[in-house]
């Protein structure tokens, strides 16, 4: 919002007594001196003045008046403070203290000395605007909402505090009040570029893209080098998923306001949308000279070099977005993942475990480490990592299935079977679970069991060669050569040179009498395997 234009009054008295005679020497010839320009030598003759033990208060109020003129406003309001101690009821000596202090960018004492004259001086109208211009500097909206209604109290069609109270109840959450209010002043000023600024904010913040690109448009015809209108222009087109579009109005934004950080990260992001790693790792960069420690610039930095086949320089942005604030997983996590894909898998196994230490129920970090705990053969600790997925999220089953190939690694295939059937249980169309206790059914022996497990997958849709050829083989050695058959030929089409297919196949053909589709079979064999033939003829001569 606009701050009010806070001016000192000159014409006030300080006192109701006349000046001494010294004094009004003094006085005189100081205005004499200021009269005629001369205004640094009319101070220091009121200097002296305090240095000798004459300072009145008119002679505080003088010097005070002199050091505003000159921008001295440290000084000034050291001078203004020393009249309101010798005057501590004049209201205008604490409303023009309050300005210099204003001036100076002191708003705590600034908004304690409006509020003095405010006080004091009930109808003084620029000290209430000016108590609620310092509370919205200090970020105490609903203060200045109450000082900017007093304001309107005392001047109905104040509009500066009209303004005011539509920013402070912007700052409090109440953007569409604000809003109307936004939009009585621009029917009144339709180039009024304040509130068309604050209603393109208002619209991004409710995610009203449409309305952020209406007042956007409208501010751009006035001010085309507009940040403001440039970023609702941008957002809306991100919003729209037009990615050329936003990062044209984000270059524009940075070209007109170079230093916007803001405008360099949304142009990165419309970059890295649209897949252009290079132009998005170099507007993240100009992002990052801006402002260096920014976690999230660095953290994408990561992503788009990673994407772009740079894994050193992916790495190197992940840690130094940690470096920047340790407290923020994403970096670790993407670090990890990075290593991982790398083939790293130590170092990705102490980040997820650090991940962990941070974070103890960030479940995916859990389950990436119990799963490379599996993969290293460390089976016993893969088990207490999937184990504590399941505590934190009981139906999870990607974790239950390596829980159980864990708890099979570890010997423990009662275990596995019973993890294994929980996931059936709660979805029988799992083809992992009906992997797994097909597997475990083949190592017990247990055909009939591994052979149900094997239909329920195939009538699921599973058609590996290697599940159909398992099934076949289960079929023949149950007597089922009419499905063994079947299942043999299936194989067969899918993968034509599977030799252990054509050797099965021919072999319940030769039983069939089919012997010459058999003596094809294994000829096919053969020429894909010919170490089959060894032992054909029966055991070698020594």
């Amino acid at each position: 919002m606009s701050q009010a234009v806070q001016t000192l009054r000159l014409n006030d008295k300080t006192g109701s007594q006349p000046p001494a005679a010294g004094e009004a020497g003094i006085l005189g010839r100081a205005v004499s001196l200021h009269l005629a320009g001369k205004r640094e030598e009319a101070l220091e003759l009121l200097q002296r003045a305090v240095a000798g033990n004459q300072a009145s208060a008119e002679i505080w109020r003088a010097l005070a008046h002199i050091e505003f003129e000159l921008g001295r406003f440290d000084a000034a309001a050291k001078s203004y403070r020393a009249l309101t101690r010798l005057k501590p009821r004049y209201a205008l000596g604490w409303f023009d203290l309050a300005v210099c202090l204003e001036r100076a960018g002191v708003w705590d004492q600034a908004a304690e000395g409006f509020q003095h004259a405010s006080t004091l001086d009930a109808a003084n109208l620029e000290a209430h605007l000016g108590l609620a211009v310092c509370h919205m500097r200090q970020e105490d909206p609903k203060s200045a909402l109450r000082a900017f209604e007093r304001v309107l109290e005392l001047s109905p069609d104040h509009q500066d505090a009209v303004f005011g109270k539509a920013a402070a109840l912007q700052s409090l959450g109440h953007a569409e009040e604000a809003a109307k209010i936004y939009t009585a002043l621009l029917e009144r000023d339709p180039e009024s570029e304040e509130p068309l600024s604050n209603l393109i904010l208002i619209g991004m913040a409710k995610h009203d893209f449409d309305m952020a690109r209406e007042y956007a448009e409208r501010l751009l015809e006035l001010r085309p080098e507009s940040s403001v209108a440039l970023e609702g222009m941008a957002a809306w087109a991100c919003a729209a998923g037009d990615n050329a579009l936003a990062a044209k109005f984000c270059s524009l934004l940075v070209a007109a306001v170079p230093g916007h950080f803001e405008g360099w990260f949304n142009l990165a992001l419309a970059h890295q949308k649209a897949g252009r790693w290079k132009p998005a790792a170099d507007a993240y960069e100009a992002a990052l000279r801006i402002r260096p420690k920014s976690v999230e610039a660095c953290t994408n930095l990561g992503i788009v070099r990673e994407q772009a086949g740079d894994a050193a320089g992916a790495r190197a942005a992940y840690e130094r977005a940690q470096l920047s604030d340790p407290s923020s997983l994403a970096p670790v996590w993407n670090l990890a993942l990075l290593l991982e894909r790398a083939g790293q898998l130590e170092e990705a196994e102490r980040r997820y475990s650090y991940l962990l230490e941070k974070s103890p129920k960030e479940e995916e970090a859990r389950f990436r480490l119990g799963y490379l705990r599996l993969r290293r053969g460390d089976h016993l600790a893969a088990i207490e990592a999937f184990d504590a997925c399941l505590k934190y999220r009981p139906q999870w089953p990607e974790a239950s299935i390596n829980l159980a190939l864990a708890c099979v690694g570890m010997g423990d295939r009662n275990r596995a079977e019973r993890v294994y059937e929980k996931v059936l249980d709660a979805d029988p169309r799992s083809l992992d679970a009906l992997r797994g206790l097909a597997s475990l059914a083949i190592q017990a022996s247990d055909f009939d069991a591994a052979l149900e497990y094997h239909v329920r997958l195939i009538d699921l849709g599973e058609r590996s060669p290697e599940l159909l050829y398992n099934a076949g083989l289960m079929y023949e050695k149950a007597g089922q050569t009419e499905k063994a058959t079947r299942l043999y030929r299936e194989v067969l089409t899918l993968q034509p040179g599977m030799p252990e297919a054509l050797l099965n196949l021919g072999r319940i053909l030769e039983a069939a009498g089919n012997s010459e589709e058999a003596r094809e079979c294994w000829t096919k064999a053969l020429e894909v395997e010919p170490a089959l033939a060894q032992g054909y003829f029966g055991p070698a001569i020594e």
